[in-house]
């Protein structure tokens, strides 16, 4: 049997301005904006460079009930993990972009990992997985 998770949902305020965000701070890859007429909604969907594997749908909030999730959809805790071959790289990056971290650099037994927010307020951990780390090959 072969499954994957294909996307996670991330509640957005606003498509265009989470798409700007993504791409322009993140670096990510617009994937697909399509319209669909039948649910006045759009298909939004973005990917980190180089990535080929789960995909992030932005999912604008249409009911009342959704809108206290945006930025908050885990609770306070770390949402999403990017995973890069170069953390130094990457975080001077995101720095230099804007992108505000609530936890430094640190190294741990697992590799090296820092905390930032996006643009609603989501938390994610910026990473570089040790090369013995069991998830290591799998993040290539």
């Amino acid at each position: 049997m072969n499954q994957s998770i294909i996307h996670i949902a991330l509640v957005v305020n606003d498509y265009d301005e989470a798409i700007d965000f993504y791409t322009k701070k993140l670096h990510f890859t617009l994937v697909e904006d399509t319209y669909q007429p039948e649910q006045d909604k759009r298909w939004v969907v973005v990917s980190p460079p180089g990535s080929v594997g789960t995909t992030i749908l932005l999912a604008k909030a249409s009911k009342a009930e959704q809108e206290p999730f945006i930025g908050n959809q885990t609770g306070g805790r770390v949402f999403l993990f990017l995973n890069t071959d170069d953390f130094d790289r990457d975080y001077r990056d995101m720095v230099s972009n804007g992108i505000e971290f609530v936890r430094e650099p640190k190294e741990q037994e697992y590799g090296k990992v820092a905390v930032f927010k996006d643009l609603y307020g989501n938390l994610w951990d910026l990473l570089q997985l040790n090369e013995d780390h069991p998830m290591a090959k799998r993040a290539r």
